[in-house]
């Protein structure tokens, strides 16, 4: 899925966006697994803005890696506006050069879903460094490689909102 052009030219048109607003992206990733990251240096000169990426996909690497808090896991469920916010905000503080994290955290199938927190549901958060946090959720329609591709790609569209957002 890496070589996808789709979302090989909209990471490398974000990249090219990022080097000329001085910014460095950090992810936090459950569904995607290191997808977003690996799209994104997937692009040459993404070591100019991309710093690290976390895959965090279970509980316990939500909270020892990026900090999310084990009660606010338990209260809200690892898919949950209050993690995806939790996550973006964990990585951003805990990447060395990041100025903006985006975190994913979501339910790409084919198993997983629930009446409540169905199959193709996704929530993102994106942090910046004197930004206020956004954070979002889609259900997107398809199998699992389509979830997880149109994840990337919002995700590529959160950072690119926030980048807009800088003075």
């Amino acid at each position: 899925m890496m070589n996808d052009p789709d979302l090989l030219n909209a990471a490398s048109a974000l990249i090219a966006r990022c080097k000329a607003k001085g910014e460095m992206i950090a992810t936090a990733e459950s569904c995607t697994g290191g997808l977003i990251t690996g799209t994104l240096t997937g692009v040459d000169g993404s070591s100019s803005v991309v710093d690290c990426g976390f895959v965090t996909y279970s509980n316990e690497a939500k909270n020892s890696l990026i900090g999310v808090g084990n009660d606010l896991l338990a209260e809200h469920g690892a898919v949950s506006e209050q993690v995806a916010r939790a996550m973006c905000e964990g990585a951003l503080d805990r990447a060395p050069n990041a100025t903006i994290a985006v975190s994913v955290t979501g339910i790409a199938g084919p198993g997983g879903g629930t009446d409540t927190k169905p199959v193709g549901l996704v929530h993102f958060g994106c942090a910046a460094k004197g930004r206020e946090t956004i954070t979002t959720h889609t259900v997107f329609p398809g199998d699992r490689h389509t979830v997880r591709k149109a994840t990337v790609l919002k995700a590529f569209a959160l950072i690119e909102e926030m980048l807009d957002r800088k003075d």
